[in-house]
């Protein structure tokens, strides 16, 4: 249950670091079950939003999610100031700092608006209502005689108003509602939700004033480079410093701590150079010299373990979810198709690098860093510096801007280095990563093979359906005996298939670890979107239909899908499946609209095609559409289109960026994203051989929001999916070449 408190005179304002307020609020919100296997999330009360009017009638809003470039420290706050009646032009927001009174601060899986849509609403309208009460009382009137318009209450008979300014004090002496008993906001009456607004942060990014975690500058700091074990497991032996101490600018060479499997997002240790500047650090590393004990992992071959993983799935795994029977069917050759899709390791690749600052005076410790999850970093610094929970409090985590993150910055892995090597040296650190520490060192989308089988039908749909899939798992990470995936990972595009078929059986592999496998950017959705979406497009082929009209044969009857009738137990992504319910009407609608607009089944050049595709992730619809061109060997990706039914759009020109992020970021991994491994070591170290996508490969981008009354999904992730197989499939339409095995660019130049 939610719950809102007048906080104003509970000592919260130097928490949510606002410096004066005459009126606050702030809202409990109710702790998922994984949440509260934190001890720091289980607290009596997590303040998560906070709203306050000063006498000037400025209203603070403080935004407890870490911003990436989402856009989130906007769209939350609009989301308040919609239903409070704020003037957005005298609205600022704070970032909240790490603490407890947040709960879960969490910034991944495109949760933040979807899982908290109607509470975020709810504080902006029990604010509204306090404002209403103060007025009414101050006129002696009934509250519905009068109405907050534009950050006044206004007096229905008379038009005369009072300022928010003027109402805070009043307000603050009242007593809160019941959140249930406040009105919200008809659709139709909203003024900022569904409205471009000006992102928070774009005029200090735009002048380069934004604070990014590479840009704290603290007095006697000292910049660390660490030269880390090149195996997952490995440790130091011994190592020679006396070469490195001689860079000018080197003050010390510390050996950090050995680390042990299982992993977790702690640090893998290694050597760090400290130095008074950048340059010395990153010189004075490359005159180390370091004997290592590599550990098992150095056996991994990346191009072995494919192989290994495709013979997996050509067999029988264990079962996630069944209907029918699939195994005592006799097939017909000439109408089953069988297909094995594999997609190696992928790495996030921000922008902006991993970076932490720590500095330790006693007991204190203050921190600051782009983390996506600032609560998990705390209490793992918290348990690096051995204090208990009732010490927690010592520790400040300073939430700076992330440049990208897609993920990567979820791990507290860099901040814990920066704490032991602070906590080491009594001095203020800052650690930096290179590109080529960030590409070798970081947590990894699972390599994997995807296995599809399924019979034609004579109604030019499919059934017989089988789906099979082998990666290691990310629940590695805390348990090295983990070798399957959880059920909330095989909900990602897997064990949720939503077609009409009477015949299925989904079935998983157990497979073994040799490095940091992490959440990236719609994590397993990659690539069982990527087999879903190619394998209908060549069921499409063989039924020679259009592959539109094979997607809607086999999604059958508007209908809601429920996958725990097959025996699956469904998470759907943490979201209640009767308000966000897979929806074939929505996905067949979306499906339509992206072959329409981008004209798929237009006749085209020699050598020119089209693909499309789609998947449903973390509560939101996405289709795709891609048209290339193949000419001598060489892939060309001539025009992208995206449509995306998320319910509620907040912000809609976020939803845009998001939109055509996801497209480059998915051209990125189908055109060339692929980490190798020999010897267990990362082959790859820069953007020379990690490449994202250039201006040259971008191509003409279309997005296409569907408008929509229904709760909001999310938007971050559900972009990626259906890019790589919409492009793969456009190939096979130009060149009539089958890209199965990821990236494209194994078989052309790109």
């Amino acid at each position: 249950m939610n719950s809102i408190e007048n906080v104003s005179r509970r000592g919260f304002l130097k928490v949510a670091g606002i410096s004066s307020s005459a009126f606050v609020l702030g809202m409990s919100l109710p702790i998922t079950s994984s949440q509260a296997k934190s001890s720091a999330s289980a607290v009596n009360h997590e303040l998560n939003f906070f709203v306050s009017i000063a006498n000037d009638s400025m209203v603070t809003l403080v935004c407890h999610r870490s911003e990436m470039g989402q856009g989130i420290r906007t769209s939350v706050p609009q989301i308040i100031a919609e239903e409070l009646e704020a003037d957005w032009q005298k609205v600022t927001v704070v970032q909240a700092k790490a603490d407890a009174k947040y709960g879960s601060q969490g910034t991944a899986g495109s949760a933040s608006i979807r899982n908290h849509f109607t509470s975020i609403r709810q504080i902006g309208a029990v604010a509204r209502d306090m404002l209403e009460q103060a007025a009414a009382n101050i006129w002696q009137v009934q509250k519905n005689a009068v109405k907050a318009q534009k950050h006044f209450v206004v007096h229905n008979a008379t038009g005369e108003k009072i300022s928010f300014g003027e109402l805070a004090s009043h307000a603050a002496k009242l007593t809160t509602p019941d959140s249930k008993t406040i009105k919200l906001k008809a659709n139709s009456d909203f003024s900022l939700i569904g409205k471009d607004v000006k992102l928070i942060d774009l005029d200090d990014i735009v002048a380069g004033k934004a604070q990014y975690a590479q840009d704290i500058q603290l007095p006697d700091m000292l910049i660390a480079t660490i030269v880390r074990p090149p195996v997952v497991g490995g440790k130091v032996v011994s190592f020679d410093a006396s070469e490195a101490l001689k860079v000018k600018g080197v003050v010390d060479v510390i050996a950090l701590k050995p680390r042990s499997i299982p992993v977790g997002i702690n640090p893998l240790g290694g050597v760090a150079v400290l130095a008074n500047n950048t340059w010395a650090a990153l010189e004075g590393r490359k005159k180390l010299t370091i004997k290592w004990q590599l550990g098992d992992k150095q056996k991994h071959n990346s191009s072995e373990f494919s192989k290994q993983l495709v013979k997996k799935v050509q067999r029988k795994g264990e079962k996630v979810a069944t209907k029918g029977d699939v195994y005592n069917h006799q097939y017909n050759e000439n109408n089953t198709l069988e297909a094995t899709y594999t997609v190696p390791y992928i790495h996030h690749a921000p922008m902006e690098t991993p970076a932490a600052t720590a500095v330790i005076h006693g007991k204190k410790c203050t921190i600051w860093a782009g983390t996506q999850n600032p609560q998990w970093a705390k209490g793992t610094v918290a348990r690096e510096l051995g204090l208990g929970e009732d010490e927690q409090d010592n520790i400040e985590l300073n939430v700076t801007l992330m440049g990208g993150a897609f993920g990567r910055k979820s791990k507290a892995d860099f901040i814990v280095e920066a704490v032991e090597l602070a906590k080491t040296s009594k001095r203020p650190v800052k650690v930096i990563w290179s590109r080529e520490d960030d590409i070798q060192h970081g947590y990894y989308h699972s390599i994997s093979a995807n296995y599809c089988k399924a019979e034609l039908t004579e109604q030019s749909s499919a059934d017989h359906w089988i789906s099979r899939n082998a990666y290691p798992p990310i629940g590695w990470l805390w348990n090295p005996e983990a070798k399957v995936p959880s059920d909330n990972q095989l909900a990602l595009g897997f064990g949720d298939i939503p077609f009409a078929l009477n015949n299925l059986s989904i079935e998983k592999h157990a497979v073994d670890s040799f490095v940091r496998p992490g959440w990236v950017r719609s994590v397993a959705c990659i690539n069982n979107g990527f087999a879903l979406g190619s394998f209908v497009d060549e069921l499409a082929v063989k039924a020679k239909i259009p592959t539109r009209q094979m997607w809607l044969n086999l999604l059958g009857v508007d209908r809601h899908v429920d996958p725990n009738k097959n025996g699956f137990k469904y998470s759907n992504y943490n979201l209640d499946l009767t308000a966000h319910p897979i929806d074939t009407k929505r996905i067949k609608n979306l499906i339509n609209l992206i072959s329409d607009k981008a004209k798929v089944e237009q006749a085209l050049p020699e050598n020119q095609g089209w693909g499309i595709s789609f998947l449903r992730s973390f509560g939101s619809f996405v289709a795709a559409a891609t048209k290339v061109s193949v000419v001598n060997n060489k892939v060309t990706v001539l025009e992208m289109h995206t449509a995306v039914d998320c319910g509620i759009v907040v912000t809609p020109d976020r939803v845009k960026a998001q939109m055509e992020g996801a497209m480059v970021f998915g051209l990125s991994i189908a055109l060339m994203g692929e980490i190798s491994v020999k010897d267990g070591q990362v082959e790859q170290n820069n953007f020379h051989d990690y490449p994202v996508t250039r201006i040259n490969q971008a191509p003409e981008m279309h997005v296409h929001i569907i408008e929509s009354d229904k709760p909001p999904g999310g938007i971050g992730e559900p972009g990626v999916p259906p890019v790589a197989p919409s492009i793969t499939n456009a190939i096979y339409h130009a060149s009539k070449t089958r890209i199965r095995d990821l990236p494209v660019n194994k078989v052309f130049t790109v």
